[in-house]
């Protein structure tokens, strides 16, 4: 914050930040005829969408005082955009003027009386900000008089024709506010000031405890040690210390340095006897196999500090540095993982740490090509030569090199989409390229995508849509990507370019993107929306365009705009390791992934298949849910986790999500051939672990993968025969299994459903009606069912590869059983292997492992979310566990307690952790699958604990309502809270479930539905499934719903009551609809209504 002061002497405490669209009203009661005169009228919000970078200036109260739009060609139609360098360099004295260091001023407004003192503060912070920028130009059409401050910030371009276009031509020089620094050789007597710094900022106590380490750095300045300051007014402001010797090894076993030649450079062989030679050969760093060697050609920075003040200008160091040692052409710095990224980095390339590397650093490098500035122009058929050596053997450079020509050719695609192609060049080489083609699905992407989170979608031409696809850019010259994507812009006409990424090995994937890290650190991305399931064919006309519903291959997709181009992001290089793939864990990367202001570079998943890929929806139909994980061992003390076939992956912070997991049955061992009961049976033979080796027709499924394995067995090895099928299991899971094996083509009569004691109270199905649905659908399909079965021996005691039989304890006599193929969904908890690493951990465990309130185990870096984990007994909450909420609100919620680690934006709540109550979660909990019959399932509910010890409470009976019969296949059951919100729906259906629209009942209110309730009890609601296909319930459907639910809550609540609450319930439903026209194009809006009244 900044203390400004007007001309009557009024004070006020600013801040200068970026605008946003709120801002818009404030700035618009700023507008005077005066700054018509100067920028012609003015859109505010389309000013703030187009602009590169829009600065407000605001006081301690948030009031707005003043406000800037900059953008990267001259104000109006005074000349295309694409050619104002040419304009200004024919007519005005510009010619430092470059598209990389200059901005056009279009709006600036203040409050009279601070006007002078705004300009000043936000000029001072832009140019402290836009490190490369150092003009601000004023060229407007409108001829006027400035107002005082702008006319005392500006002075007149000199003219160098007198016939010149009629225009307001202006500048504002960097050096008048936001000098570069000036960088000189350090001396001794700059010693005090530096250690200044260094106590004010850094916990660095090898120099703190060393007083004198810095002066001995000074002193020992030579040819391959050289030290530099930064002076500020005569002080010493910043101090740089270094040395060409750098420990390549070190660095080759920790890093991808392939792209920089390992960091050395090629010198010819030179020939002597055999003798020298091999004594050459011997005490050379490196030596081709042509004979040439290689000399090292990088030095490294090993100490850097700069005041807070003149941090941004710290890259004013990398041109003295490089010119300390003339022959080397790479400079390097190492900074720990946990560092925050400082400025001097933006100038910097983070190299790739290899994937076993356990270093504890991140590697940053320059090459002295990068100093040099890069221009940007449309590609030209002279290009292609040059363009093919920079793409030569990289992965479908074919695909880029076959849209070149067609745009030399045609200017279109093989599809006949319009094509631009933009180069790169450094001192006339190429050095990049870019290849964009109009976006087609511009109407598909607003409707699939959350793309008003980021610019109002109303204000763009289709026109101004673009989709990358190719990129190419040097690595030297990596920090020039933004610039590359703003003058592209410029220069096309653009204002948005989308980026897709396809899953592997897709159709689809055909740009060529190099590297796609350069791309990453400059975009968005763009978070899908859920959609609305339509009925198509009864809405008719009514329906949305075919744009809309018509499906496309899935992608992500990331967003680069205008007003994206100059915002800066938080790189956080800190290790987080998640291990488990389950619902928890991937909501947890989910969040991090799509925060838009943040980049994490070391984000690992470990788990045992890998991520869930794209698996077909008949390969994986054995669960119900997601079962992921991943089991593996990790070490507390050198942080790092063991992966099996793998190596050691080192982490920051640890992620543990494994989950529960269905573990191989042991068998009691009793011998079955006397007469033996469940209850003969010690308490502990069924807590045993099995140790011996798994049959290979035996199969635990726990994954996708597992499904994946199991179905392409039964296929090949099964389906043709005649063999039994044991499922054995007590959870719903083994329901959607049996269905699955009566898909395959499997008959009933061969399948054994063996299902273990149940544990007390536990049901699978929490609507008995269901339940008996399904027993009457296994008896209908003649699968024999046999309950309290406890698995005594695998063929009869005889080793049990492969499985042909299994025998089982019962409540009555033992039962023996012949298989073929036995599916094992029993024995759910703790894997044993994630056991043993918590255990050797020194972690506590309480049959599952113990947290706090935040997720923290009793390791500070290992956090733990899911149903691995539970409370600890302090706060007297045993009853509740992760296992009894929303995986994925877990997961989101464990992000948001990590976040404020890493984003400066967010503050760590400042509650202590013993204050902290256990977080209690709202969202649904979700069960479905296809069962027996053919019958669609879907339970949604409430979390509630699975220990209580008293009594379950019952819904009230006049509480629920239902439609349909099990044995027709409509049946359909909701149950309303006290508050008569829906706290639980359960659909059994032969016919496929809109599972998406049914979610969003959940938690509404009975007369938001249509007076639900009411009309029930009158007997005006027969089906619900038809009454839920009504098209008025595809407003609630949408997924903007909740924010209009909440909007519509805020005008009418009782601090807001007034007259005009009708009008504005009346005015929010109508802006929703309009907004959302795209999506509910079955509600007409009064533009529509006024169409049709004309036409009549």
């Amino acid at each position: 914050m900044r203390t400004i002061t007007s001309a009557s002497g009024q004070v006020e405490t600013v801040t200068v930040r970026r605008s946003e669209s709120a801002d818009a009203r404030g700035i618009n009661s700023l507008i005077c005829p005066s700054t018509q005169a100067v920028f012609g009228t003015v859109d505010v919000i389309h000013v703030l969408e187009k602009a590169n970078l829009a600065v407000t200036l605001a006081n301690e109260k948030d009031d707005i005082l003043a406000h800037a739009s900059f953008s990267d060609h001259p104000v109006g139609d005074l000349v295309d955009q694409a050619h104002w360098e040419l304009f200004l360099h024919k007519h005005f004295n510009t010619e430092q003027c470059t598209p990389l260091n200059t901005l056009f001023l279009h709006l600036f407004v203040a409050q009279m009386k601070f006007a002078t003192e705004c300009i000043k503060e936000i000029m001072r912070a832009v140019f402290n900000a836009i490190t490369e920028l150092e003009y601000i130009c004023l060229v407007s059409p409108n001829i006027s008089n400035l107002e005082p401050a702008l006319n005392e910030m500006f002075e007149p371009l000199q003219r160098l024709t007198d016939t010149g276009p009629s225009c307001l031509a202006l500048i504002c020089h960097r050096h008048n506010h936001c000098p570069r620094l000036h960088i000189r050789p350090a001396r001794v007597d700059d010693h005090d000031d530096i250690m200044h710094i260094v106590e004010e900022q850094t916990k660095l106590l090898s120099v703190i405890g060393q007083p004198y380490v810095l002066a001995e750095l000074i002193e020992a300045q030579n040819e391959e040690n050289h030290t530099a300051v930064c002076e500020v007014s005569g002080v010493a402001a910043g101090f740089i210390s270094v040395t060409a010797k750098v420990d390549l090894k070190q660095l080759h076993d920790n890093f991808e340095l392939t792209d920089f030649n390992g960091l050395y450079k090629l010198q010819p062989a030179v020939h002597t006897d055999a003798g020298e030679d091999e004594a050459e050969t011997q005490s050379s760093p490196a030596q081709r196999s042509n004979g040439a060697s290689e000399k090292p050609r990088v030095f490294c920075i090993q100490f850097f500090i700069i005041e807070k003040n003149s941090e941004m200008r710290s890259v004013d160091f990398i041109p003295y540095i490089f010119k300390c040692f003339p022959d080397l052409d790479f400079c390097i710095i190492t900074v720990p993982t946990l560092s925050p990224e400082f400025p001097l980095l933006q100038s910097f390339l983070r190299v790739l740490p290899l994937a076993t590397s356990l270093l504890h650093q991140e590697l940053y490098i320059a090459h002295a090509t990068g100093l040099r500035p890069v221009e940007v122009r449309p590609a030209v058929a002279a290009d292609r030569p040059a363009v093919s050596d920079l793409v030569k053997g990289l992965r479908l450079s074919e695909s880029l090199l076959q849209d070149l020509d067609h745009l030399y050719e045609t200017r279109r695609d093989q599809d006949g989409v319009p094509l631009q192609a933009f180069v790169a060049q450094v001192d006339g080489q190429v050095v990049g390229i870019l290849i964009i083609r109009d976006e087609q699905d511009t109407e598909y992407i607003c409707a699939h995508y959350n793309i008003e989170n980021f610019i109002y979608f109303s204000q763009y031409h289709y026109k101004e849509h673009a989709q990358i696809r190719h990129f190419i850019l040097k690595p030297s010259f990596q920090h020039f990507t933004k610039h590359l994507f703003k003058e592209v812009l410029r220069l096309a006409h653009r204002s948005c370019l989308y980026h897709r990424t396809y899953p592997p090995k897709h159709s689809q994937e055909n740009s060529c993107v190099h590297h796609l890290d350069f791309v990453l650190n400059c975009v968005v991305p763009v978070r899908p929306r859920r959609q609305i399931i339509y009925p198509l064919e009864e809405l008719g006309i009514n329906a949305p365009s075919r744009q809309i519903t018509e499906e496309q291959a899935p992608f992500a997709l990331r967003l680069i705009s205008r007003k994206l181009t100059m915002e800066p992001k938080v790189i956080v290089n800190a290790r987080i390791v998640v291990l488990g793939a389950s619902d928890t864990g991937l909501s947890f990367l989910e969040v991090l992934c799509f925060c838009p202001h943040l980049r994490f570079n070391n984000l690992t998943l470990i788990s045992t298949h890998g991520f869930p890929g794209d698996y077909n929806h008949e390969d994986i139909g054995f669960l119900s849910t997601s079962h992921a994980y991943s089991s593996r061992d990790w070490s507390q003390e050198s942080r790092h986790v063991l992966v099996s076939g793998f190596g050691k992956v080192a982490y920051d912070h640890l992620i543990l999500c494994t989950g529960l997991q269905y573990q191989m049955p042991c068998p009691t061992g009793v011998d079955v051939s006397q007469p033996v009961t469940n209850s003969q049976l010690h308490a502990q033979s069924s807590r045993r672990r099995y140790t011996g080796p798994i049959p290979s027709n035996l199969f635990t499924l726990n994954d996708l993968h597992d499904c994946v394995t199991a179905r392409h067995w039964l296929c090949a090895n099964f389906v043709k025969l005649e063999d039994n099928a044991i499922v054995y299991g007590n959870s719903i899971d083994v329901f959607t299994t049996v269905e699955t094996l009566l898909s395959l083509g499997i008959h009933g009569s061969r399948i054994h459903l063996v299902l273990p004691p149940p544990d007390p109270g536990i049901s699978c199905f929490s609507d008995p009606t269901v339940e008996k649905a399904v027993v009457m659908a296994l008896e209908k399909a003649e699968v024999k069912v046999h309950h309290n079965c406890v698995l005594a021996q695998m063929n009869n005691g005889e080793h049990p590869d492969p499985l042909t039989s299994a025998s089982f304890t019962t409540d009555t006599e033992p039962l023996h059983l012949l298989c073929g193929v036995f599916i094992n969904l029993s024995n759910k908890g703790v894997d044993y292997d994630a056991f043993k690493s918590i255990h050797s951990s020194f972690m506590a465990f309480d049959s599952r492992l113990v947290i706090n309130a935040t997720f923290h185990t009793s390791d500070s870096a290992v956090f733990a979310a899911g149903p691995l984990t539970r409370f600890s007994h302090r706060y007297y909450m045993d009853e509740w566990t992760h296992a009894d909420f929303n995986s994925k609100e877990v997961g989101q919620d464990l992000a948001a307690m990590l976040l404020p680690l890493f984003d400066p934006t967010l503050e760590p709540p400042d509650t202590p952790d013993r204050d902290h109550l256990v977080p209690l979660y709202k969202q649904a909990k979700i069960e479905g699958g296809k069962l027996p019959g053919g019958y669609n399932y879907l339970h949604v509910t409430k979390p509630s604990a699975a220990n209580l010890t008293g009594p379950p409470v019952k819904p009230l009976q006049d509480r629920g309502i239902v439609t349909g019969r099990v044995e027709t296949g409509d049946y359909f059951c909701l149950h309303l809270d006290c508050n008569e919100l829906v706290e639980t729906i359960t659909c059994f259906s032969i016919k496929p479930l809109p599972v998406s629209n049914y979610l969003s009942l959940y938690g509404k209110h009975q007369q938001l539905l249509g007076q639900l309730l009411t009309r029930y009890h009158q007997g005006l609601i027969l089906d619900l499934y038809s009454f839920f296909r009504q098209s008025w319930c595809l407003a609630i459907y949408h997924d903007r719903f909740s924010d209009f639910e909440q909007e519509l809550q805020q005008i009418t609540s009782t601090e807001h009551k007034d007259a005009e609450s009708p009008e504005g319930l009346g005015s929010s439903v109508i802006k929703y609809l309009t907004f959302n026209q795209n999506l509910l194009p079955m509600f007409a809006c009064p533009r529509q209504l006024g169409q049709n009244q004309m036409n009549e």
